[in-house]
């Protein structure tokens, strides 16, 4: 049985949109098992030490600009640099959506990178309700019956969980990854989980026992 890779990230992330495809390949390649768990960015980074884009310094934004240009261009996969509704008025609910799909047994990582894809190339506004049963609607599932279930006691205290967890794992960036002792940050560094759930050894004995600290 396959190894199972944990992905915290929010869905406003252009990190989690540029890296995918990338990652679902990486999935389904080794035959490991994906949990998306997407959390409130804002309350989590409180306690763990993330920095939202838009309060960081100018030099920052600017630089964070042109990472996104290069990475875009580097995988193909298109994106405005300043999409009409980024950041979203708020982004929970698509998170919700996505974990309600999840627990359906549908196909949440393609919805999720079809809300990703609508708000960082398609300007579509994710916090619309309307919009995001239309995108769920257009990639097959059943967007009413999700739309409904993001407000669910189950679907709540879910997220709720998810927050909880990101922040005692230490949860800073989107997209967080862990499978096993492993624990990454950022689409920029799958190849390590690649490398990971080919049986390679990626990292020392010594950064593996806090790999293991933060998976627990």
């Amino acid at each position: 049985m396959g190894q199972t890779v944990e992905c915290f990230y929010t869905l406003s992330s252009p990190w989690m949109y540029l890296g995918g495809p990338q990652l679902t390949d990486i999935i389904r390649r080794h035959g490991a098992t994906l949990m998306l768990k997407p959390y409130d960015f804002r309350l989590v980074i409180k306690h763990t030490g993330g920095i939202p884009l838009r309060t960081r310094p100018e030099p920052r934004q600017d630089y964070h600009a042109l990472e996104l240009d290069r990475w875009s261009r580097h995988l193909d996969i298109p994106l405005k640099l300043k999409p009409k509704h980024y950041p979203p008025s708020d982004q929970r609910q698509a998170g919700r959506m996505v974990m309600a799909a999840q627990a359906r047994g549908l196909d949440a990582m393609a919805l999720s990178h079809a809300m990703l894809r609508a708000l960082w190339l398609e300007d579509r506004d994710i916090a619309d309700p309307r919009v995001r049963v239309a995108i769920a609607e257009e990639e097959g599932l059943p967007g009413e019956a999700l739309h409904r279930e993001e407000e669910s006691s189950s679907v709540e205290a879910e997220w709720d969980r998810n927050n909880q967890e990101a922040v005692k794992r230490g949860v800073f960036g989107a997209p967080t990854f862990f499978c096993g002792d492993l624990w990454l940050w950022g689409q920029d560094r799958l190849f390590f989980l690649d490398k990971h759930l080919a049986g390679e050894q990626v990292q020392s004995d010594a950064s593996a026992k806090i790999g293991k600290i933060r998976a627990a």
